[in-house]
């Protein structure tokens, strides 16, 4: 057995120091809690928001006028779709409090000195997307983190939720900071699951060699989602799958920052909306058509070309300030060193792998079913706006879990469970071999399985047979990880762990797609390939219960 390094007592503890975990970190210390927030790598430099942002979804009331028009602008975006009405009204609610608090600690919301709405939007329509320069955020969140008192320990991913009757006894975590693996444990009376987006589930689109190369984090592999699954935690919308797109082969997110227009080779416009280049609304066709880029590919007529052509001096340097503020900053780099004017130069454009399943089920308290166990950012099912929901989000989590821990009973001995037991038993196995297969293989295994028989569309279809075949290998894959997985430094270890999520969410994700008999949006079925009418406006939703996986419908609040 691996040792036990140390064990840390707290009120609440958070899975993940991205910006959710940190704003958590701050409600929760300054509402009196003891809090611990536990990150795999540093969180001045971690997850999606690590480089920045420039896109916050909020609703100002002196410029949008009732809430109304803020949440239409959201729904109608790239980040709609189905989520839940009331837990996507509670993050506006509270989101020009937590845009007022960034812009007093120094992250700067106003960077054009007044409110400056851009981007994902529709020519003469409202903007909910606040333009702000989040360059420096993970610092200034770390310092108000620790600051309001909160404990940050880096380099200790979580491994498992360690539950206890009643509630939730605190976390097993894993210590990275030596080159042999020990364990962590954290004793607390409440959990707050903030690790982000799921990738690295497919083969990446644009470099199938480069495991790495994708727009999202990619040590951001939604462990949550499983570690809230093994111990009963309820999950909605897993058999969806997202495609973001960008710059092709330089896979890095942020299109609605390019403020040119998507042209065909011939250089007529993809789309009816937008014939300019327009900082104001960017060229929503790639947020409406999302496919555009895969289908032009297909089809023949692409590939399909970012065109800033035409655009002033001016709106050109706020494109490229705007993408230095999401932190394109390598990215800009590289087009200085290439000689890459986007003024002159069009970019090719294509459509990323397929990420950010949906997960798990939150109330607008960002509660779950799990009673002690809360939940924020991009690895929630029913509710996305990406960073302005994960700000806001963990601030009402860190006050929800305080709150929830002030009531609750320590638990003085949940090291000792037999969970705890059973999986730091588990995971020593692969920390005691000395020689075996390594976590690439398996990630590179379970990426081919899950895109040969459980891809998304566009240009993919999933089929029972297809679906059943995938779920086959992905037992006969957990057998032999079992048997033969190596992982003798605490780098490997912590690899292996996200790659074990990653087969859960996989089996997750196929069980839901088996029963979803249908064809919907990029989820295309070719033994059901009609829509169903009666299935508008529901969610799937999977529990691992005691007697296995337990599937049920249930409608999106609306």
């Amino acid at each position: 057995m691996l040792p036990i390094k140390e064990i840390l007592d707290a009120d609440v503890v958070i899975a993940g120091g991205g910006i959710g975990g940190l704003m958590a970190a701050v409600a929760a210390a300054r509402a009196g809690a003891s809090t611990v927030v536990l990150e795999k790598a540093h969180t001045k430099r971690s997850g999606s928001g690590a480089g920045g942002n420039d896109h916050f979804a909020c609703y100002i009331p002196e410029v949008h006028g009732d809430l109304a028009t803020a949440r239409e602008a959201i729904l109608g975006s790239l980040v709609g779709g189905d989520q839940d009405r009331d837990v996507l009204d509670a993050s506006l609610m509270r989101s020009r409090e937590v845009v007022d608090m960034w812009h007093s600690w120094g992250i700067n919301m106003k960077p054009r000195g007044d409110w400056l709405f851009e981007g994902h939007a529709f020519p003469g329509r409202p903007r909910a997307f606040l333009k702000y320069d989040g360059s420096n955020q993970k610092k200034v969140l770390t310092a108000q983190a620790l600051r309001a008192g909160a404990v940050i320990v880096n380099h200790s991913p979580v491994l498992e939720l360690l539950p206890v009757p009643g509630g939730m006894g605190g976390v097993l975590a894993l210590d990275t900071s030596e080159e042999k693996p020990s364990f962590r444990i954290v004793r607390a009376k409440a959990v707050i699951l903030a690790t982000g987006n799921p990738c690295r589930l497919f083969v990446s689109a644009n470099t199938p060699g480069l495991m790495f190369n994708i727009g999202v984090c990619p040590a951001c592999t939604g462990e949550s989602i499983a570690q809230f699954w093994r111990v009963g935690g309820a999950l909605v919308g897993m058999d969806r799958g997202y495609r973001h797109a960008g710059p092709r082969y330089s896979s890095r997110c942020g299109k609605a920052t390019w403020l040119g227009v998507y042209r065909y080779p011939d250089g007529s416009p993809i789309g009816p909306f937008t014939t300019v280049p327009s900082r104001e609304t960017s060229d929503i066709t790639g947020d409406i058509w999302n496919s555009s880029f895969s289908d032009l590919m297909v089809n023949g007529t692409g590939p399909a070309i970012m065109d800033c052509g035409g655009a002033s001096e001016d709106d050109l340097k706020h494109m490229l300030w705007a993408m230095g503020c999401e932190g394109l900053t390598g990215f800009l780099a590289q087009m200085k060193q290439e000689g890459v004017d986007p003024g002159r130069h069009g970019v090719v454009f294509g459509q990323y792998e397929p990420h950010g399943i949906r997960g798990i089920e939150i109330n607008p308290e960002t509660g779950t079913n799990l009673p002690g166990v809360y939940a924020v950012g991009d690895h929630v099912g029913n509710f996305r706006t990406n960073i302005g929901g994960a700000a806001v989000f963990g601030l009402i989590s860190g006050e929800q879990a305080a709150s929830y821990a002030a009531g609750a009973s320590p638990c003085q001995d949940v090291e000792n469970s037999p969970w705890a037991r059973e999986r730091m038993a588990y995971y020593s196995t692969f920390a005691g071999r000395s020689s075996g297969a390594t976590w690439q293989e398996c990630n590179h295994a379970i990426q081919q399985i899950l895109t040969d028989f459980a891809a998304p569309g566009p240009h993919k279809v999933r089929s029972a047979s297809l679906l059943k075949s995938g779920l086959k290998f992905i037992g006969d894959m957990r057998r032999r990880v079992d048997a033969e997985l190596c992982t003798p430094t605490a780098h490997e270890l912590m690899r292996a762990s996200e790659t074990l999520a990653i087969m859960d969410m996989g089996e997750i994700m196929i069980r839901c797609a088996l029963e979803r008999k249908e064809s919907r949006g990029n989820m295309q079925r070719s033994d059901y390939p009609f829509t169903n009418p009666m299935l508008n406006g529901q969610f799937i939703r999977i529990v691992n219960g005691e007697n296995g996986p337990e599937i049920s419908w249930r409608p999106i609040h609306r």
